[in-house]
């Protein structure tokens, strides 16, 4: 497919209408209802908001074959300082081939590519192809990677997924997960004044600390090192004017590689705990995996605890290859790489299986940034690309 000047208009204006819609994480019902419409307009024959306001579309070819998403998130982190931004972050304009505006880069820009894509390709064959072209522009992906996924899962049912993240138009084909991490120390209190009458929490957590510093971690040929990062500490009660803390709570991010269990990543911890305990009898600690919640736009409530699985596929799997030799037949070169930051792939391959790659506009390095931006050549680039991918895919 070549995008003719009137298809670039439209995969530009989809984008920009997609940014002018703020939509942080558990706000996202205008870029929702923003998409349901051009779906509506565009030849997908089913289209549907689920529980949790994540909204799928479906073209469906005229013989049977695979089902065949696209997977990439309407919400955002917020912009933290209008005034810090020289194009304002909600009236998308282009400016030196680039379009600028919250969420163009991470990833409304993708959304709009992939969803004109599946566009251009059903009317081009008239649905004459086998199999189901479905797209999904998913909530509180930025809280909970994954998560609002597996209601994507259960509705579509995908024998294939292609995640949208940026990747420069390179071809990703893994990521290390992700897991928050708590320790809890407890002691108890007394006033400041008598500390001998209590016992602290937070000197128990500076010895386990210091621990868990010393505490080796897997690594993998391809993803790297697994990696135990002290995020945060904080004591109760806080503030503490004249109390010992009677608790103390330290979160740790830790990078999942593929094969591992929430048993495998909390043992290790939990034998540096049971050592320090019995060195000191008076330290008692204990290790879980942190939970989260957060209210949808739609009224539910999503919860998960936050243990997001790595997934990795080998560069020779024969969807792998089908793909890439698409994309070179089109003339594009991609890179077989990984992602460096955890997706919504964590559910798709790293839990459900199902065979996932990566392929999307713009650079991971753009995300989250002040006057964050997509260039309008890659968007193009990747049209043709999400294209390419359906003809590989659906034979």
């Amino acid at each position: 497919m070549i995008v003719t000047p009137e298809r670039k208009q439209e995969i530009a204006a989809l984008a920009k209408a997609l940014v002018s819609r703020p939509s942080c994480s558990g706000r996202e019902r205008e870029a929702a209802e923003e998409l349901k419409r051009y779906l509506s307009a565009h030849g997908f024959d089913r289209v549907e908001t689920d529980r949790y306001g994540s909204v799928v579309g479906r073209i469906k070819g005229a013989r049977p074959g695979r089902r065949l998403l696209f997977d990439g998130h309407l919400d955002t982190v917020p912009v933290a300082d209008p005034a810090a931004w020289k194009h304002a972050p909600f009236s998308p304009e282009e400016s030196d081939g680039k379009l600028y505006g919250r969420g163009a880069s991470d990833m409304k820009g993708a959304v709009a590519a992939f969803t004109a894509a599946a566009g251009f390709f059903g009317a081009d064959r008239n649905r004459d192809f086998p199999g189901e072209i479905w797209i999904a522009g998913v909530v509180h992906e930025e809280c909970f990677e994954g998560v609002a996924a597996r209601s994507v899962s259960e509705i579509v049912k995908p024998d294939c997924v292609v995640i949208g993240e940026a990747s420069a138009c390179d071809l990703k084909i893994g990521q290390r997960g992700r897991a928050e991490i708590v320790v809890e120390t407890f002691g108890v209190p007394a006033h400041s004044a008598n500390p001998e009458k209590g016992v602290n929490a937070v000197y128990g957590m500076c010895r386990v600390v210091e621990a868990l510093r010393k505490l080796e971690v897997p690594a993998h040929p391809v993803l790297g090192r697994g990696i135990l990062e002290l995020t945060d500490i904080q004591s109760t009660p806080y503030p503490g004017a004249s109390v010992v803390p009677s608790r103390c709570r330290a979160t740790y991010d830790r990078r999942l590689l593929v094969g591992e269990t929430r048993e495998s990543v909390l043992s290790p911890i939990r034998a540096v705990l049971e050592e320090l305990m019995a060195e000191d009898p008076g330290l008692r600690a204990e290790v879980s995996f942190a939970r989260g919640e957060a209210s949808c736009y739609t009224g539910e409530t999503i919860r998960a605890e936050r243990f997001f699985p790595g997934w990795l596929y080998r560069e020779e799997e024969p969807f792998v290859q089908a793909v890439l030799a698409e994309l070179r037949a089109i003339g594009q070169d991609p890179v077989v790489t990984r992602y460096s930051f955890c997706t919504n792939g964590s559910h798709y391959a790293g839990e459900a299986g199902i065979p996932t790659i990566g392929f999307g506009p713009s650079l991971e390095s753009l995300a989250h940034t002040d006057d964050e931006y997509v260039e309008t050549a890659q968007l193009e680039k990747a049209c043709e690309g999400y294209y390419a991918i359906m003809s590989a895919l659906l034979r």
